[in-house]
């Protein structure tokens, strides 16, 4: 009998070598390549696009123009993050840290889903007695909730087509194999066959689909790329230990804005929606305290308030340390350079410590201005009016740029009750003038630090 032709995998990207290698060509990573079967039989790998046994092509004028139908999940922080609601046919990965909460919001999902229709849950990492139990705590008990403790894909996909469930949950990828493989679950091959029969089967059978997928040690999704190019949606479960917060991002989202992000709070009973951030994020904000300046952020649509921090201390050693949680550690050098060239503030001797309360993270170049305002607060030892909302950009000659979508900033600062905007001034030419809030509008930063501590 003939030996069966194998081939060695590399476990994070994907690369295929005749032998084995101690260290990936394509990637580099070291002892990552592992040994898996050929697979010569063409027939037993399904088509993977999304034309669902479409026989032949169609004008651009003949495919419909129909809007996408969606269903409510009744988690409106999930919706806002999907764009809406879940798309008809869609594949939804979900990723994150172990423990950060990924089954418990699906299951909190999949009891909505299955008010009216069928919901299918398999589970290939934990038996039906310890889903129940979860179900019983989180209080899921929708009368047409189905449990599957399967790890079998072939097995899964028979029971969901005998069932034709209004969604299907598979919880997680890495468990599922496929018999036609010789690999193990969880390698790079039964990763990228088994989603791509879930794929297929849910652009034939319209079923709405969400995956969880494991996450590596550095934070990326486990398994080869071509798993998050497959799936409709990415969405990633963010979270620090020591927080009670829970953050939805997505990745990358075919049906809307990947800007739109979910807010949740872990409690006993699991994940609570939190409708108003600011509120939460500014809740334990100290007051009259040096260092601590608020800006707004902007997700997508939503504006959210957050508490920069900054500690400006002298250095014990001979090079000063720059150190930033929540903000590009690079980005904060950059403004400390700034700030010692422009206005003749002396960092130098000192260690930078920036963070951003509530594990939120400040990617937008809106949040230059107030920590620039944190940094100089904290080295004066002077706080700020805890009632002042700090927004603007800072350029390396020193001048403040323009903020875009300055009104809903604006709204989310009136509605927690500021009273006082520090603002650039090209974006205060854009407002009409505040009934509630006492715009100041400046052009440098030498300008918006005159204005708040003298």
């Amino acid at each position: 009998m003939a030996k069966p032709k194998t081939h060695f995998t590399c476990q994070s990207c994907g690369y295929q070598a005749a032998k084995w290698l101690g260290r990936c060509s394509d990637c580099g990573t070291w002892g990552s390549l592992v040994e898996e079967a050929e697979v010569n039989d063409a027939h037993s790998r399904p088509a993977w696009g999304a034309a669902s046994g479409q026989s032949k092509p169609l004008l651009l004028k003949d495919v419909s123009s129909a809007a996408e139908a969606r269903r409510a999940t009744g988690i409106a922080e999930l919706d806002r993050v999907l764009g809406g609601g879940v798309v008809q046919g869609s594949l939804v990965l979900i990723g994150g840290d172990p423990g950060i909460g990924k089954s418990t919001l699906l299951l909190m999902a999949v009891d909505k889903l299955a008010r009216d229709r069928p919901a299918l849950y398999v589970s290939g990492e934990e038996s039906l007695k310890q889903t129940k139990m979860r179900a019983d705590r989180l209080h899921v008990d929708a009368p047409e909730l189905h449990l599957y403790a399967e790890t079998d894909l072939d097995k899964v996909l028979g029971a969901s087509e005998k069932l034709a469930p209004g969604a299907l949950i598979v919880d997680s990828i890495q468990t599922m194999y496929l018999n036609d493989l010789g690999s193990a679950p969880g390698s790079v091959s039964q990763v990228r066959e088994c989603a791509g029969r879930l794929m297929a089967y849910a652009k034939k059978t319209g079923v709405p689909t969400f995956i969880v997928g494991h996450v590596t040690k550095e934070g990326s999704i486990a398994g080869p790329r071509v798993l998050e190019h497959m799936v409709d949606t990415v969405l990633y479960f963010e979270g620090e230990r020591g927080h009670p917060f829970r953050l939805l991002r997505a990745h990358k989202n075919r049906f809307g804005s990947t800007n739109e992000i979910g807010v949740f709070e872990m409690k006993g009973a699991g994940l609570v929606e939190v409708p108003d951030p600011s509120a939460l994020f500014l809740s334990e904000r100290p007051q009259h305290a040096s260092g601590s300046v608020v800006t707004s952020t902007l997700n997508g649509t939503r504006p959210i308030l957050v508490e920069v921090q900054a500690l400006v201390a002298p250095t014990g050693y001979g090079t000063a340390r720059r150190t930033a949680m929540g903000v590009d550690t690079n980005r904060v050098a950059l403004l400390a350079a700034v700030l010692e060239k422009k206005e003749d503030v002396q960092l130098v001797g000192c260690d930078i410590f920036v963070n951003v309360a509530g594990g939120m993270e400040l990617s937008e170049p809106a949040s230059d201005l107030a920590v620039c305002v944190a940094l100089v607060s904290s080295l004066r030892n002077r706080p700020l009016d805890p009632q002042t909302l700090v927004l603007g950009e800072v350029g390396l000659a020193g001048e403040v740029r323009a903020v875009a979508q300055i009104e809903p900033r604006l709204a989310e600062a009136e509605k927690m009750g500021f009273r006082r905007v520090l603002l650039p001034a090209g974006s205060k030419k854009r407002l009409e003038s505040s009934k509630k809030l006492e715009l100041v509008g400046v052009e440098t930063l030498g300008q918006a630090l005159a204005s708040v501590f003298d």
